[in-house]
């Protein structure tokens, strides 16, 4: 086996996520030696404001000189671009001021953020969800959905991409537009669920794969857990019922009773209500009876995307 050891950020609209993990892309093994997510809000306000808060920067250098800690103690040089990569997704490519946001990280990373376009971060959540998945039970093909803070991205395929599009819903955009107003939201929704559906198939797929927080908060709720156990969450098969259930409890509950639930990260209480709109009204159109959850999206893309370069 030939192992690399490579560390990945994803920094998106709610949260920032870093991976490091010695992979061998011969016969596509990670072995993941940390794993750790923040939630930074980095696109606070960008959909009224068109910029990024102050705040919101800091919260997010905050967090990357805690990775650069993180990953220089597994021996990478965070200088070393080779086999460090930072992409940036929906907040900062919207941003009039994404400047100050590139130039603060590589100041304290050494490295060039990538604010890469929808259509690229949807291939590199196709790739982290879906490398595993051969030889499994899963039937492709896979639609695969990120459903992320300022964006979902959608990509359809086998053992390759076939057709991905990236929309703006998510459930801190869906939040800060329109509150509580579930009629407003179901309305966005849909209007943006039509334009994926130029472009990608929304029905037909053999596997409806889900990805990103909102969904593995969704199915650790339906699941009951005490705790919040990505074990137990990976490669869980939620049931379109229990989706809807669990959506319908947390449209309804208030602010205290969301943050009582076990598995509810503090920095998802106020959006988690718009994300599970999403991912029900997701599993409406395209008809699927369950979702996948995955653990494992574009952060482990990026994570190989590394690899490969250096192999």
């Amino acid at each position: 086996m030939s192992f690399q050891r490579v560390a990945a950020i994803d920094c998106g609209t709610n949260s920032i996520r870093l991976l490091v993990a010695d992979l061998d892309p011969g016969t596509g093994e990670l072995r993941e030696l940390d794993r750790r997510m923040t939630i930074v809000r980095l696109g606070q306000g960008v959909d009224r404001t068109g910029r990024l808060a102050p705040e919101a920067l800091e919260r997010t250098f905050a967090a990357c000189r805690d990775y650069a800690a993180a990953i220089a103690a597994h021996g990478i040089d965070h200088l070393d671009a080779g086999h460090l990569r930072f992409v940036a997704t929906s907040a900062s490519r919207d941003a009039e001021n994404r400047a100050e946001f590139v130039d603060g990280v590589r100041a304290i990373l050494g490295v060039e953020p990538e604010v890469i376009s929808g259509e690229e971060e949807a291939q590199l959540s196709f790739t982290g969800a879906t490398r595993e998945l051969a030889g499994s039970s899963l039937v492709p093909p896979y639609l695969v959905f990120d459903l992320g803070g300022g964006s979902t991205e959608f990509v359809l395929g086998t053992d390759r991409v076939e057709a991905s599009r990236s929309v703006d819903i998510g459930c801190v955009r869906m939040t800060e537009r329109h509150g509580d107003d579930t009629l407003a939201m179901r309305a966005d929704i849909k209007q943006a669920l039509d334009l994926a559906a130029e472009v990608v198939p929304l029905t037909g797929a053999a596997t409806l794969v889900g990805l990103a927080g909102t969904v593995t908060t969704v199915a650790a709720i339906a699941l009951g857990l005490p705790a919040y156990d990505s074990v137990a969450i990976h490669h869980s098969r939620i049931p379109l019922a229990q989706v809807r259930e669990v959506t319908e409890m947390l449209l309804a509950a208030t602010h205290d009773e969301r943050a009582a639930i076990p598995v509810m990260h503090p920095g998802r209480v106020d959006v988690i209500g718009a994300g599970a709109l999403v991912l029900l009204a997701i599993m409406e159109r395209t008809g699927a009876s369950e979702l996948v959850v995955s653990e494992h999206d574009i952060l482990d893309g990026i994570a190989w995307s590394v690899a490969r370069e250096t192999s």
